[in-house]
């Protein structure tokens, strides 16, 4: 006991030894110093709620759409298409700019999202990319839309692209981000290269049971690990994902994104109801309406190109745009350069009506 004790005594006259060896005037600094204190974190000013789309709906013969509006009712329609998963306010910038331009904006909830729901218990809870297809012609019926300039990003990219394809007369013009998104079903057993796969994570894991468990229990968590990655430059903070999150408490959305992504990936069949629909677009249909495609340079999903690879399937006039510091949910990252997309279309256009 005595030896510990003598020890830790030479231990503390060794320190204070080395102590007195310092500069007198590195202590005498030290000494006059005030306390030091962590910097107050910056005040960052109060913005305020953040603005949410009023919606309104209208049935077809197969749902009831929620969708927004803004603009003049007597001006040339544009309707832009959300992807998954995110919701209407992918574009909650995008519309006001194209509605203090003069046109009628329509932005829909896609089935399984928002306020859209079915009308009858027994239809098919289908994803497939001709079920949104129709989804959007039928709203452009309900509406007495004739005509739009369509556009859209991922799912809702897909459903303009389907659109423009099978019935041109009713498109003006197309905006779509990540150039031709129809789906090459029968190539689906091919493999992308392993960054790519590593990417569509999510996809494989939904054709599992325990892939509809954990969307069904953890579908937020889910998303916001999908927006991180697909938008690795995108600082979105936590009131923005909330808000387009609450459109994910949808009863059919499980079904609707399990059918999709396992349709396409050739795991599930398509509904009878789609069939002739399906049959053209594995065709790999040329799209001949006039049509600007855009990339996100730091797209984490499907990386940007020149937009060379997908050429021939446009037969319209076709323009290709790179935007730099952009990820995959475009319209929100980039509001003015989507905008600007739209209303080139929609001012360039041949409008019948």
């Amino acid at each position: 006991m005595t030896d510990s004790i003598l020890n830790r005594r030479g231990f503390l006259m060794s320190a204070a030894a080395g102590a007195a060896g310092l500069s007198f005037g590195g202590l005498a600094n030290a000494a006059a110093a005030p306390p030091r204190k962590d910097p107050a974190p910056p005040v960052k000013p109060d913005r305020g709620p953040l603005p949410v789309m009023a919606v309104r709906q209208v049935q077809t013969d197969t749902l009831d759409i929620g969708y927004h509006e803004t603009g003049p009712a007597d001006g040339h329609p544009v309707i832009l298409l959300h992807g998954f998963p995110y919701d209407i306010h992918s574009y909650v910038e995008v519309a006001p700019l194209l509605a203090a331009q003069g046109y009628r904006v329509i932005v829909p909830h896609l089935r399984g999202h928002g306020s859209t729901r079915f009308l009858d218990a027994a239809t098919p809870r289908s994803g497939q990319q001709a079920a949104i297809g129709q989804d959007l012609l039928d709203l452009m019926d309900a509406l007495h839309i004739p005509e739009a300039v369509l556009a859209g990003y991922d799912w809702g990219g897909r459903a303009a692209c389907v659109v423009a394809a099978l019935r041109p007369s009713r498109v003006v013009g197309l905006v779509s981000v990540n150039s031709y998104l129809i789906q090459d079903i029968a190539k689906a057993a091919n493999p992308a290269p392993a960054k790519v796969e590593a990417g569509f994570w999510y996809q494989f894991y939904f054709l599992t049971e325990r892939g509809r468990a954990g969307l069904t229990a953890n579908r937020d968590d889910i998303a916001r690990i999908m927006w991180e990655g697909n938008s690795p430059t995108w600082r979105f903070d936590g009131p923005t994902f909330s808000r387009a999150a609450k459109a994910f408490d949808n009863p059919d959305y499980v079904e609707v994104v399990l059918h999709s992504y396992r349709h396409r990936l050739g795991h599930a069949p398509g509904f009878a109801e789609y069939g002739k629909q399906e049959a053209i677009l594995a065709t790999g249909p040329v799209i001949k309406v006039p049509a600007i495609t855009l990339d996100g340079i730091d797209d984490g999903v499907i990386r940007a190109t020149d937009g060379s690879a997908s050429a021939a399937r446009f037969g319209g006039p076709r323009v290709h745009r790179q935007i730099p510091g952009v990820g995959h949910n475009l319209p929100q990252e980039a509001p003015q350069a989507f905008a600007d997309a739209v209303a080139e279309l929609a001012r360039n256009g041949k409008w019948r009506t």
